[in-house]
C-alpha cells in the first residue's frame, strides 16, 4: 500500500562544472555582499556603530549574542528624521522602548485619540439609568 504524500529519495543535482560552480559562488557571495551593504546603509545600523551597545534608559549592556535585543529609538517620534550624525536615535532593550512607547501614545494629545475619548464621553446608553427607579420597586 502506497502512503500519499511520500516522495521517495530526493533528486540529485545535475553536476556542474567548475566554472558554473565559480559563477554560482560569485553570485552568492555578490548578492551577501550587497545585502549587507544595504542592510549597513539602514539607520540601526547606523546607530549601532556610533552608539555604545549600552540601553540609554536601564543601562544593560549587550553583546554579539544579544544584539538583537537592542533596538534604535527616535528621540523625536518621526521615524523619517533620520540625520547621518544619530542626534535622534538612542539605544533602548526592548522593555524600555515598549515603555517608551506605549507613554508617548497615553500622552499624547493626538487628534484621533482625543476624537475617541470624545466619543466616549458622548455614548448615549447609561445601564443605571433608571436605577433609582428599578430599587425604588422592592
Amino acid at each position: 500500500m502506497k502512503r500519499k504524500g511520500f516522495s521517495p529519495k530526493p533528486k540529485q543535482p545535475k553536476d556542474r562544472s567548475p566554472e558554473e560552480r565559480e559563477q554560482a559562488m560569485q553570485r552568492i557571495v555578490g548578492g551577501a555582499i550587497g545585502n549587507r551593504d544595504k542592510r549597513m546603509a539602514g539607520y540601526r545600523e547606523q546607530s549601532l556603530r556610533i552608539h555604545p551597545w549600552v540601553c540609554a534608559r536601564c543601562g544593560r549592556v549587550f553583546d554579539q549574542s544579544n544584539i538583537t535585543e537592542l533596538t534604535v529609538h527616535h528621540k523625536d517620534h518621526n521615524h523619517d528624521n533620520n540625520p547621518a550624525d544619530g542626534s535622534n536615535w538612542e539605544n533602548l532593550c526592548i522593555y524600555c522602548h515598549d515603555n517608551e512607547h506605549s507613554r508617548y501614545v497615553e500622552y499624547q494629545p493626538d487628534e484621533a485619540i482625543t476624537m475617541a475619548r470624545d466619543e466616549q464621553d458622548l455614548a448615549k446608553y447609561n445601564p443605571f439609568e433608571n436605577l433609582k427607579e428599578l430599587l425604588g420597586r422592592k
